[in-house]
């Protein structure tokens, strides 16, 4: 019984860090919540809202690792925004370009480059 919950642990753990595919809207969106966190980190940071930048950095992550599948980098990068004043940089932002640039190397990004259409051109005589 404990080899089944560990095997079917594994399962996920693996499904969540290697995505079957990742499309380029996935890649926008991730994109877009990495700024958009940033951004708002870095407007509301001298307020000192105790309590919200974590619940922000909290769905970041869950959000993205959900998009483009976890990755170990974003466990770094969620510790470093409890430490003051480095929440203030884009660190989500350069995470996401990090992970979506091994995943293009891992040949997981699709590119979606083909036209909507697929028909073959014929020769009218």
């Amino acid at each position: 019984m404990l080899s089944e919950l560990w095997a079917t642990l594994r399962e996920r753990i693996t499904r969540w860090q290697y995505p079957s595919r990742v499309t380029r809207g996935d890649v926008r969106l991730a994109y877009v919540v990495a700024v958009t966190v940033d951004a708002a980190q870095f407007l509301l940071g001298p307020f000192g809202w105790v309590g919200f930048d974590e619940i922000l950095d909290a769905a970041a992550m869950v959000v993205i690792s959900r998009r483009i599948g976890f990755h170990p980098l974003f466990l770094p990068t969620f510790v470093l925004e409890f430490v003051p004043f480095t929440d203030m940089l884009p660190t989500w932002t350069g995470c996401v370009a990090l992970v979506v640039r091994a995943r293009r190397q891992q040949g997981l990004v699709s590119d979606d480059a083909a036209p909507a259409i697929d028909v073959k051109a014929k020769r009218v005589e």
